[in-house]
């Protein structure tokens, strides 16, 4: 067996364990909202799976879920297929399985409130309005979880239907910004479950 197989099976090993922090992307299920703004949080999972090896998607937990090594970290990511307004369904359910704490529970999620490209890093915090994130801290009873926060850009203007802006898609231009961004949420995703979110927080901060 060479070394980069012995290297594979530890991998595989570590990634099957009870895992040590659950990881989630916020958004809602269906061909009908893929590459919509309010899905920002499922592409952040994407682009992390894209450098790590995983057991591939199976639903559990209302969720689209597997398994994975995230900065040295045994880790179960999860997609929730319950819409945003339930997101805190799957949360709670996956954590309460594995008796894993809130403070170990990374989520990542679309913000209005910052532009295209740009993402915000916070140790915990209020919901701020978002949904998903609502639900999550009623369901939960806490707003002390790690979160990774993805400009989707602002309304065009005040009287824009919110509801509208956020299931709409990116523009091409848009495209390249939020590219970055993903890929800065993966590596801030990392850096969180590594125990580095100070780091996190100064590198990719807006």
């Amino acid at each position: 067996m060479s070394i980069w197989d012995i290297f594979k099976k530890v991998e595989s090993e570590r990634g099957s364990q009870k895992p040590e922090y659950i990881i989630a992307g916020l958004g809602n299920p269906g061909l009908t909202y893929e590459g919509t703004r309010h899905n920002a949080g499922f592409m952040a999972i994407d682009k992390l799976l894209e450098d790590t090896s995983s057991s591939g998607f199976k639903m559990k937990f209302k969720s689209k879920c597997t398994t994975a090594v995230v900065g040295g970290k045994s880790c179960l990511i999860l997609k929730p297929e319950t819409f945003m307004n339930n997101s805190g369904e799957a949360i709670e359910a996956a954590m309460s399985f594995y008796k894993i704490p809130i403070e170990r529970v990374v989520i990542a999620f679309d913000d209005i409130s910052l532009d295209v490209g740009k993402l915000r890093i916070r140790r915990k915090g209020s919901h701020g309005g978002h949904n998903g994130i609502k639900s999550i801290v009623a369901l939960t009873g806490s707003e002390d979880f790690p979160r990774v926060k993805i400009g989707v850009g602002k309304k065009p203007r005040p009287d824009y239907d919110l509801a509208k802006w956020v299931l709409s898609k990116f523009s091409k231009s848009e495209q390249e910004a939020l590219d970055s961004a993903l890929t800065a949420a993966a590596e801030s995703i990392r850096l969180i479950v590594s125990g580095k979110i100070d780091e996190a927080m100064n590198k990719f901060n807006s």
